[in-house]
């Protein structure tokens, strides 16, 4: 085993050791916790929580919150793409301008199709 090797698990070790020992700490000067339903409750604003946030979206907050990430996600992959667009254009980036439109097409394509499928499906739905 190389000396850099030896570091990484001294590193790993010591990052084990302080994280079980944090938790340890907390066991041992923590307040015991409270059992019951109250401990369970969800609490916002000091008021009584209503209604189920699972009917009000007909999927759920994941499924709305992966479809924001998608798009999230396609506005970052596109960023590269604008900033370098006048190099594939003018050909300096060394990247045929077919290719980059066919790329594009089908990037495009396939968030096209999940945003029509999602469209389809109700869960951009906001009730």
């Amino acid at each position: 085993m190389g000396n850099g090797y030896w570091i990484l698990l001294i590193f790993l070790f010591l990052g084990a050791f302080i994280a079980a020992a944090a938790i340890l700490v907390g066991k041992i000067l923590g307040f015991p916790s409270k059992e019951g339903k109250a401990k369970f409750k969800a609490y916002e604003c000091g008021m009584e929580t209503f209604g189920n946030a699972r009917v009000q979206f007909k999927v759920g907050y994941v499924v709305f919150a992966l479809i924001f990430l998608v798009f999230d996600v396609e506005a970052l992959f596109l960023f590269p793409i604008a900033v370098h667009w006048r190099g594939v254009v003018d050909g300096t980036l060394g990247v045929p301008v077919w290719l980059a439109f066919v790329d594009l097409g089908i990037f495009f394509g396939v968030l096209v199709v999940g945003l029509a499928y999602s469209w389809k499906k109700g869960w951009l739905k906001w009730e």
